[in-house]
C-alpha cells in the first residue's frame, strides 16, 4: 500500500472544530511567506507553526490570499495548548519537480496533535508530478472530522486514493466530494467507529473496506456507517475487499444506507479472494472474516449486468449479510445477482432477486 499523501494526519487525540475568533493570530507572511507561488515558504509555514505550538492559549495560524509554494512539511506536537486553527484564505502550492518535496513520503503532515482545526483554502498537488500520492490519509486518530472538503484528480490517474482511513476510531465524513482515479474512500485495518454521510464519488473506485488481509496478524475493521452517497460512473459502489490469504482479520457491523448508483459497473461487491498477483492458493484455511453488513435502500443503475457479487471463501464464508429494499436496473431491467459461500436474509423489494 502506497501511504504518501497531499495531507497526512498522525494523531494522538483529535481535529476538532472550534471558534478562536478573539485568539492570537500568526499570519505567515509576518514570517517571511511570499503569495508569489514561486518563492519556497516552506520556513515560514514552520516558524508560524512553531509558535503556534509553543502558545499555551488557543491561537489562529492565519494563510491570506495568494499562492504559496512549500516543500514537504512536518507540523508536529504536542502543543502547549489543543486549539490551534490554521484559517487558509490563499492556496498552497506543491513544488512541480516531486523531488523537492523533499525525504519525507507526504507533503503537509501532522504528527500528535490535538484540537486543530483546518479551515477553507486550496491545496494544489500540481497535478500529475504527485499523481500517485493519496489525497488525505487519517492514521492513528481518534476524534476527527472532515467537513465540505473537495478532491479532484483525473479518472486515469493511478494510486490517487481521496481518503484514506486506517488504525483510527471516531472519524466522521460528511458534506464531501471525491472525483478520482482510486477509492474515492478507503477503509484500511484498524478503522472502527467511522461514519461517511452525504458523500459524493465520481469518478473513482468507490467506497472500499479494504484491501484488509494482507498480512496475517492485522486489526480488523468494525462499526462503520456509510450514509446518503451517490456514485457516477464509478468502478465500484460499496465494496468490501480482503485478499485471498491467510488472516486473522475481520469486517464486521457495516451498515450501507441510502445510496444511489449511477451507471456504476459493480454497485455492491464483497471480494473475499482479491489477489491481483495471483498467489493465494484457494486452500487457505482462515481469511478475513465478513459478516453483519446491511444493504438499506440502495438504488439506481448498473453499467454491468451483475449488480450484486457476493464472491466469498469457501472456507470463510460471508455470513450475515442483509439486502433492505435494494432496487438496481442494468440497461432498463432488472439487474442480476452472484452469490458465492454467502448466507443471510432480504427484506422488502429486493432486485435484482437475492441468491443469498
Amino acid at each position: 500500500m502506497n501511504n504518501s499523501a497531499l495531507l497526512s494526519l498522525l494523531c494522538l487525540v483529535a481535529l476538532l472544530h472550534q471558534s478562536l475568533a478573539a485568539s492570537p493570530q500568526f499570519n505567515v507572511i509576518q514570517f517571511g511567506a511570499k503569495p508569489d507561488g514561486r518563492t519556497d515558504s516552506t520556513s515560514a509555514f514552520l516558524a508560524a507553526w512553531k509558535q503556534a505550538c509553543s502558545s499555551t492559549r488557543g491561537v489562529t495560524l492565519y494563510v491570506p490570499k495568494g499562492r504559496f509554494l512549500t516543500r514537504s512539511m512536518l507540523f508536529k506536537g504536542p502543543c502547549r495548548n489543543s486549539a490551534i486553527f490554521i484559517r487558509i484564505d490563499g492556496t498552497l502550492v506543491a513544488p512541480s519537480d516531486i523531488w523537492a518535496i523533499g525525504n519525507n513520503p507526504n507533503w503537509i503532515e501532522f504528527q500528535y496533535v490535538n484540537g486543530v482545526t483546518i479551515s477553507g483554502g486550496v491545496l494544489d498537488g500540481k497535478g500529475a508530478p504527485l499523481c500517485q500520492m493519496f489525497h488525505v490519509v487519517i492514521n492513528f486518530c481518534q476524534n476527527v472530522k472532515l467537513q465540505g472538503v473537495r478532491i479532484s484528480a483525473p479518472g486515469n490517474s493511478p494510486n490517487t486514493d481521496g481518503i484514506h482511513i486506517q488504525m483510527s476510531t471516531g472519524v466522521t465524513v460528511v458534506n464531501t466530494k471525491v472525483a478520482t482515479g482510486d477509492d474515492c474512500v478507503s477503509i484500511g485495518p484498524g478503522a472502527a467507529n467511522l461514519r461517511i454521510e452525504n458523500f459524493a464519488c465520481g469518478p473513482g473506485h468507490g467506497i472500499s473496506i479494504g484491501s484488509l488481509g494482507k498480512n496475517v496478524n492485522e486489526p480488523g475493521v468494525q462499526n462503520v456507517t456509510v450514509k446518503s452517497t451517490t456514485f457516477t460512473g464509478t468502478t465500484n459502489g460499496l465494496r468490501i475487499k480482503s485478499w485471498g490469504k491467510p488472516s486473522n482479520g475481520f469486517a464486521r457491523n457495516i451498515l450501507f444506507q441510502h445510496a444511489t448508483m449511477n451507471n456504476v459497473q459493480n454497485p455492491i461487491f464483497i471480494d473475499q479472494r482479491y489477489c491481483p498477483d495471483r498467489n493465494c492458493p484457494d486452500t487457505v484455511k482462515k481469511r478475513v472474516r465478513v459478516s453483519d453488513v446491511t444493504y438499506q435502500d440502495i438504488h439506481g443503475t448498473s453499467a454491468t449486468e451483475v449488480a450484486v457479487n457476493f464472491d466469498c471463501s469457501k472456507r470463510n464464508p460471508c455470513k450475515g449479510i442483509r439486502l433492505d429494499n435494494v432496487r438496481l436496473t442494468y440497461n432498463k431491467k432488472p439487474a442480476v445477482a452472484s452469490c458465492a459461500n454467502a448466507d443471510g436474509t432480504t427484506i422488502g423489494l429486493v432486485q435484482p432477486g437475492s441468491c443469498l
